[in-house]
């Protein structure tokens, strides 16, 4: 199973990134979260800070380009697989810095992958 980042995480059941964490969770990953609110949901607690966390295989974003700006040194820092950029996070300039630092970049929707076994 692979240890993943969900970064944009919500609360709030009606987010996509919420119903990424349940999912993911249900397929036996173990998921961190980090969103702008603190608060825990299927046994997972979202915190609001940049802990470096260990061991990470995947980082999913649900962040706009612009929100993401902050994330590049600490995603980096992680030293994750592959991030995906999900629908409406499409970022070419991290792109290239990720591929720079031998991070795989995947251009996909995480629910689409877990749906399809191809996570």
């Amino acid at each position: 199973m692979k240890k993943t980042l969900v970064l944009g995480a919500s609360l709030n059941p009606s987010r996509y990134s919420n119903l990424a964490i349940k999912r993911l969770v249900n397929h036996g990953h173990t998921v961190e979260a980090i969103g702008l609110k603190k608060g825990t949901f299927a046994g997972v607690s979202i915190s609001t800070e940049k802990k470096h966390f260990e061991n990470i295989d995947t980082v999913t974003l649900y962040l706009n380009p612009k929100r993401q700006e902050e994330y590049y040194d600490y995603i980096v820092s992680l030293k994750p697989k592959r991030v995906i950029f999900n629908p409406g996070t499409e970022n070419p300039e991290f792109y290239e810095l990720l591929q720079k630092n031998n991070i795989e970049t995947e251009v996909a929707c995480t629910l689409v992958l877990l749906g399809t076994n191809q996570y």
